[in-house]
């Protein structure tokens, strides 16, 4: 019965699933978009507008979910994975961050307000550092009510990027999954796990001078809501 326990081909078989899998929620967001940004999307007084509008934000977590998992199957942060870090402008990551979540938030009349040192540059993984990013922006706007801040400063040696929102601020279980990540979320329990998991890992692949990255949840933002930092050394 245990013949096929721990199968390379069964993990194989599952990792080129959850590719197409997203391939097709790619398309479907795609697609979404393309109705919510040009002419042929209805009027924002149809009932279909915001539906529409809940059907992108469903298909942005789904899209972010099976990415993580992908991540996470290639063993992200081990040898084996391509971890590229390079020097990047500041201003090119925010733009691409706020490009991918532009018609999303228009769509949800949610407002994206961005602090950053416009010539500052900083070396880390874009890819990754982008996919923790818009996952944070696409989970604030389950929580906030209009507004949303993204805002990166240099602190102390480390580069702190930290996304803000104006709603009531995490629950509880979520304040307990960041507080315990890296220390075994329960999964089954706690949907925020996978994501927060995710940005641990991609935190602690940056370090320099023995200083790791490192993320944290919090409440009382500076839009009184939640607030979730990412720390690059």
């Amino acid at each position: 019965m245990d013949d096929h326990k721990g199968s390379p081909e069964l993990f194989m078989f599952l990792a080129s699933t959850v590719h197409d899998m997203k391939n097709s929620i790619s398309v479907l967001g795609g697609t979404l978009e393309n109705l919510l940004d040009h002419g042929k999307r209805p009027e924002q007084g149809d009932p279909a507008y915001p539906q529409m509008a809940h059907m992108l934000y469903q298909t942005r977590r789904l899209s972010d979910n099976l990415m993580q998992l992908l991540a996470l199957y290639k063993e992200v942060g081990k040898p084996t994975y391509p971890f590229e870090p390079n020097t990047v402008p500041v201003r090119e990551l925010v733009q691409q961050v706020a490009g991918q979540a532009r018609v999303l938030l228009e769509s949800k009349q949610i407002a994206l307000e961005l602090e950053f040192p416009a010539d500052l540059l900083w070396t880390f993984d874009e890819d990754l550092v982008i996919g923790v990013l818009a996952h944070a922006v696409n989970n604030a706007v389950r929580y906030t009510r209009d507004r949303i801040r993204l805002t990166i400063v240099e602190r102390d040696g480390l580069l702190e990027l930290a996304v803000a929102d104006n709603g009531m601020g995490f629950p509880p279980s979520m304040l307990e999954a960041g507080a315990l990540v890296g220390q075994g979320v329960n999964f089954l329990t706690n949907s925020s796990g996978l994501g927060l998991f995710f940005a641990s890992e991609v935190a602690r692949m940056h370090k320099r001078r023995q200083v790791a990255g490192a993320i944290r949840l919090e409440n009382g933002g500076p839009l009184g809501g939640g607030r979730f930092v990412l720390t690059l050394p």
